[in-house]
């Protein structure tokens, strides 16, 4: 019986850190690409593809964008002192980043079902708003010009 209940905790135990592991990987697998990927040609195309960004209903994301900088230097955006409401009346508050960053911005020009959206490129570079927690940074939420 104790057996059963320290591998029930093992279990239990591996499948959260699993979880948090998953969570932050999602974050930087959504919006960070550095150093940016090499792809001379539809680099937007590629990357929704290779990184299956969509809507949860399958549909194609009208706009989406990459930054081009390292992750630690978006991790300090939590430690920005330009705090900003967050979009959707959210009760958390949101951090404005001090800098800008490169980014590249992809905008749906085709196509209304995932995998089938075709994307026009556009390269900038911004300040970035994100909510955080004690990790760090939980969600970008947008990017300014």
């Amino acid at each position: 019986m104790i057996l059963m209940v320290i591998i029930f905790l093992v279990l239990l135990f591996w499948e959260n850190e699993l979880d948090e592991e998953a969570m932050a990987a999602t974050l930087e697998q959504l919006h960070v690409d550095y150093p940016q990927s090499d792809i001379p040609i539809r680099y937007c195309n590629h990357m929704v593809i290779q990184r299956v960004i969509k809507e949860p209903n399958n549909t194609c994301k009208k706009e989406h964008f990459f930054i081009h900088e390292r992750p630690r230097n978006i991790n300090s955006v939590c430690n920005s002192p330009r705090m900003v409401t967050c979009q959707n009346y959210a009760p958390s508050l949101c951090f404005l980043s001090e800098i800008k960053f490169k980014m590249t911005v992809c905008k749906l020009t085709e196509g209304t079902r995932y995998p089938a959206c075709n994307y026009r490129v556009f390269a900038t570079e911004g300040f970035i708003v994100v909510t955080c927690d004690d990790m760090g940074p939980a969600k970008i939420e947008r990017y300014t010009e």
